[in-house]
């Protein structure tokens, strides 16, 4: 005997409200050897207003938003804090180029330690 999955309600839209838009500059970083690897530069803060409640958030951007912009977001009925905004923040991955140069340096360290330990 199999059971049905539970059906998961749908999210809902609502309006969020821009409450602060800060430029981030980009990281430098060492493994990425200067290069930016993160396209946005714009961190937003909104809050939106659920069940009562208000709810503030952040997300980056490349576009500048102003203070007090209105836009439409979803939000888990069952979790009001859970949105379509947070849920869309991108991770940021180092290119495989800099991770070959990343292991080749610590396999050259390796290598010199062990020949060093030879002598």
């Amino acid at each position: 005997m199999t059971t049905a999955p539970v059906a998961k309600p749908p999210w809902l839209e609502t309006e969020a409200k821009v409450t602060a838009c800060k430029y981030q500059p980009s990281r430098i970083n060492t493994l990425t050897l200067g290069i930016p690897t993160d396209k946005n530069h714009f961190l937003i803060t909104f809050t939106y207003y659920v069940h009562s409640k208000t709810y503030t958030d952040e997300f980056t951007s490349p576009n500048y938003l102003e203070q007090g912009m209105i836009f439409l977001i979803a939000y888990n009925p069952l979790a009001p804090q859970q949105n379509s905004k947070s849920a869309s923040t991108p991770t940021i991955r180092a290119p495989l180029f800099t991770v070959g140069i990343a292991a080749s340096v610590i396999l050259s360290l390796i290598w010199l330690v062990l020949m060093h330990g030879c002598n």
